[in-house]
């Protein structure tokens, strides 16, 4: 790593607003500002097809498999994703390799030099960034995911060609809305007139919510979940195998309980995408973690003990994670390297976990992170016993050294305590 580029990174992450440091003082919604950097670099947004994909769970792992497919079809094709977890670089990829640190100085150089009347946040800058890469970098599609909520996110500048809103569940609900039709709404704000809008999850009033939107705009809607795209599927271990779709038998090394919805929700997108043959769906998905890079999506790291990390962060999330470290503890021994930040609900979500487990509750690196000492009390009051460790590598440390070969160690609760993990333990990339 570069001096310069380090110190590049630096005053990204100081000088400007960033919401994994202080939550909803960066959240600044309205598109006003970054319309304007847009402009400033001569609109790049327009430069590239796009699929934009928002929701609350499930945005990154859809928006790799749908970048993987276009990629193994013969496109250029721009990533852009967030939070990243060892390196700023992780947000944005062409073709699977990340932007180079040459291409993130040369981006806030240009920037500063500039002189502009506006106050961007990290988000915002970073947005504009992704794009100025992709077009200079002469992508053809770039799929983009939503950063927080949809209609006042700074991704909704594009244009797109298909959007996809995956699922709803209660997540920043300070910032969205309070319950999930109030988040449906903020969501349903990347549907674009006359643009065709894939729906993963959604039921009920949240279905209406969707169904009104489209309506209004003129855009075709498919809910994804209502007919699944394959005729049975399997979980290996190390792949699903999803038998009988209309591209063949698939195979995807996405493991988490949650994939089968994100993956029946990319094979409805992809019908909507042109020129696609069998083969490039059928590579797209077994090749996705090596074409994105996409990591902290029940990754198991090492075995003997089994050290699986994961980033689910919310109540959507752990409706999966849950069920299956509940197994895992009933069937042998768990221990849980758990830390969050401090606007989530994280006494639902300890309601979620298994009472059978040994707890190594930490914080992460970042300042919003719950401290371990309130959170090991809140873990009490959920009856998870354990300590609480300052730092995600003491507390992995004592995780390991407690493990049996045949044991799992499991560590998320927040993508940050992963990053944590990743950047003290185990490689990236």
């Amino acid at each position: 790593m570069t001096s310069k580029y380090q110190q590049t990174v630096d005053w990204l992450f100081n000088q400007l607003p960033m919401f994994q440091n202080i939550g909803a003082g960066a959240y600044k919604p309205g598109l006003e500002t970054v319309a304007a950097l847009c402009r400033a670099f001569g609109n790049p947004q327009l430069k590239f097809k796009s699929i934009h994909v928002g929701g609350t769970n499930g945005k990154g792992s859809t928006s790799s498999l749908l970048a993987s497919v276009m990629m193994e079809a013969g496109h250029r094709v721009g990533l852009y994703t967030s939070p990243h977890l060892v390196d700023f670089r992780e947000r944005i990829r062409v073709n699977g390799e990340m932007i180079t640190e040459e291409g993130v100085v040369d981006f806030i150089e240009r920037y500063r030099a500039m002189n502009l009347d506006l106050e961007p946040t990290f988000f915002e800058l970073t947005t504009v960034m992704a794009f100025d890469w992709f077009a200079r970098q002469g992508c053809d599609w770039a799929v983009v995911e939503v950063g927080l909520g949809g209609r006042l996110d700074s991704t909704n500048i594009i244009r797109p060609e298909l959007s996809v809103i995956t699922n709803i569940s209660l997540d920043h609900t300070a910032l969205l809305g309070a319950t999930e039709v109030e988040i449906a709404r903020e969501k349903a704000g990347i549907i674009k007139e006359n643009v065709p809008v894939v729906i993963g999850h959604a039921e009920g009033e949240v279905m209406k919510v969707f169904n009104h939107a489209a309506a209004e705009r003129f855009s075709l809607a498919r809910f994804a979940h209502q007919i699944p795209s394959w005729k049975s599927v399997e979980n290996t271990g190390t792949h699903y195998i999803y038998k009988g779709t209309v591209w063949g038998d698939l195979r995807c090394p996405l493991t988490g309980d949650c994939q089968p919805e994100n993956a029946n929700t990319a094979l409805y997108a992809v019908a909507f995408l042109p020129g696609l043959r069998r083969e490039a769906v059928a590579r797209g998905f077994e090749r996705v973690l090596e074409n994105t890079g996409l990591m902290g999506r029940w990754t198991v790291l090492q075995s003997s003990p089994t050290v699986v990390c994961d980033t689910g962060h919310n109540t959507g999330g752990w409706a999966y994670l849950g069920p299956r470290l509940q197994a895992i503890a009933d069937s042998g021994e768990l221990n849980m390297v758990i830390g969050f930040v401090n606007d989530k609900d994280v006494s639902g979500i300890l309601g979620m976990m298994p009472r059978n487990a040994r707890y190594y509750f930490t914080s992460a690196s970042v300042r919003r992170a719950l401290p371990a000492v309130e959170l090991r009390s809140l873990g009490a009051a959920a009856d998870l016993e354990g300590e609480a460790y300052a730092t995600v590598g003491d507390a992995f440390a004592a995780a390991m050294a407690a493990a049996s070969p045949a044991s799992t160690v499991f560590v998320g609760g927040s993508t940050f305590v992963v990053a944590d993990l990743l950047s003290e333990n185990f490689s990236c990339n």
